[in-house]
């Protein structure tokens, strides 16, 4: 079912050889320009209409009502609020620990840098609807910002005409859970240009706009589709952004131990998200790649979404790698540089420690992405498209900027101001060193 690439007894680099989807982000960049212009420069009107063309629901306002997303808490299944809650709780805990306490350096008598960990103000956190709906991901989004301190969080979620043009029912009451308040019933392209460049909440004709005016954000996060990636290129600049999301990816380095039915359950698990979802598998063993298969075809034909599954496997993208040993299937993984990596080896963890490149790595048999999606208490927010060899998944950090705080005192000062004068005449900026001196002239 899965291609085959066969890298063993190659020395070249293996990153034009392996799988991929084929995005173009710049493309799509300018297709959605007029979307995100239209909302720039006319708000609510532009909005409303590219909500009518992308998702067939005529929105009248744009905020959902605090009732709405209070009832939604109320209705949830019990089940599906428990699960929401442990999922909450243990993400609580890991981002918690990832609060950072003020640096002071104190760098000569009388001299001290200070680092601070300032969170950005407001910031807007985009969960997408499009083949599915994620709480989980309200979850991975407000929790890391809630623990930096971050003062305002606004939600935007696509409308679902099921859902009498509101966002998904599990959506809102998982920001209810979070006490999110500020929610829009937004999607696409055109709640990406909303979040960074404000926008009216209503047409204004009952006169109750003022209160559902989305003030523009600092900062969006959480994933989306082609079309979300390209409005965030857009935007970055106007606000920051986490990332250039694309299709979701796994990849697994396994050899001869591992149980071929955990394997094939997994790259099915990840290709179920998307037809352009990227599953791999990388081996040194052929018989697992050929037991894999045989367990592909088994559990394709029974899983729900079987379509979209079978044509994820069978893209471009994901693919069976065949390696000589678990050293060259370490340097093709880290060249893949996977969203999710999957380590089911003999002393997986030894592996594991040893891996540079990957969104987020899942040590042995019992640690399924699965877990990470929902409740093992990391960040599914994570970078794709090889972008793990430069960029982290979303967290704490995300919400907080480094500001140094600089404080020297006259005599510290002295003590430096010939090295300052001299390297700012050196750069041929002599005022610089002007500044200095004006401090110890008579």
């Amino acid at each position: 079912m899965l291609n085959r690439i066969d890298l063993r007894g190659s020395h070249r680099d293996p990153r034009g050889l392996l799988p991929r989807a084929q995005l173009d982000v710049s493309v799509a960049v300018e297709q959605i320009r007029p979307v995100v212009e239209s909302v720039h420069q006319h708000g609510f009107s532009a909005i409303r209409e590219a909500t009518e063309r992308f998702d067939g629901v005529t929105l009248e306002r744009l905020r959902v009502p605090a009732a709405a997303i209070a009832a939604a808490a109320e209705t949830l299944e019990p089940e599906v609020r428990a699960a929401l809650e442990v999922a909450i709780e243990r993400a609580r805990k890991v981002h918690a620990d990832q609060r950072r306490a003020d640096l002071v350096t104190k760098v000569v008598p009388g001299g001290t840098v200070t680092e601070r960990f300032l969170p950005v103000r407001r910031v807007g956190l985009y969960v997408p609807g499009g083949l599915a709906v994620y709480p989980s991901t309200v979850v991975m989004n407000v929790v890391p910002a809630q623990e930096a301190g971050v003062e305002a969080l606004v939600v935007a979620s696509p409308p679902q005409k099921e859902n009498g043009g509101l966002p998904d029912s599990r959506v809102l009451a998982a920001c209810a859970l979070l006490g999110v308040d500020e929610v829009y019933a937004v999607g696409g392209a055109q709640a990406i240009a909303m979040l960074g460049y404000g926008s009216d909440g209503s047409d204004g004709s009952d006169g109750s706009d003022e209160g559902d005016r989305c003030e523009p954000v600092d900062v969006i996060t959480g994933p989306g589709n082609i079309w979300v990636t390209a409005a965030k290129r857009l935007l970055r600049g106007v606000v920051g952004i986490d990332a250039e999301a694309g299709p979701t990816e796994i990849a697994i380095l396994a050899d001869d131990t591992a149980d071929p039915r955990h394997v094939a359950a997994d790259l099915i698990s990840q290709a179920e998200h998307d037809p352009l979802a990227a599953s791999v598998l990388v081996t040194d063993s052929t018989a697992l790649a050929e037991a894999v298969d045989a367990e592909l075809l088994r559990q394709v034909a029974t899983t729900k979404h079987a379509a979209r599954v079978q044509t994820a496997l069978a893209g471009e993208q994901s693919g069976v790698v065949l390696v000589d040993d678990l050293e060259q299937g370490l340097r093709v993984v880290d060249a893949y540089a996977a969203e999710h990596l999957e380590i089911q080896t003999r002393d997986a963890r030894e592996w594991a420690m040893r891996v540079r490149n990957a969104g987020a790595i899942f040590v042995g048999a019992w640690s399924p992405v699965s877990l990470g999606d929902y409740a093992a208490g990391s960040n599914h927010v994570l970078p794709t498209g090889g972008c793990a060899r430069h960029s982290s998944g979303l967290s704490v950090q995300s919400f907080l900027r480094g500001v140094h705080v600089i404080e020297y005192d006259e005599a510290a000062l002295r003590d430096v101001a010939g090295h300052v004068v001299t390297l700012a005449n050196a750069e041929d900026l002599p005022a610089h060193g002007d500044a200095v001196r004006a401090r110890f002239e008579a």
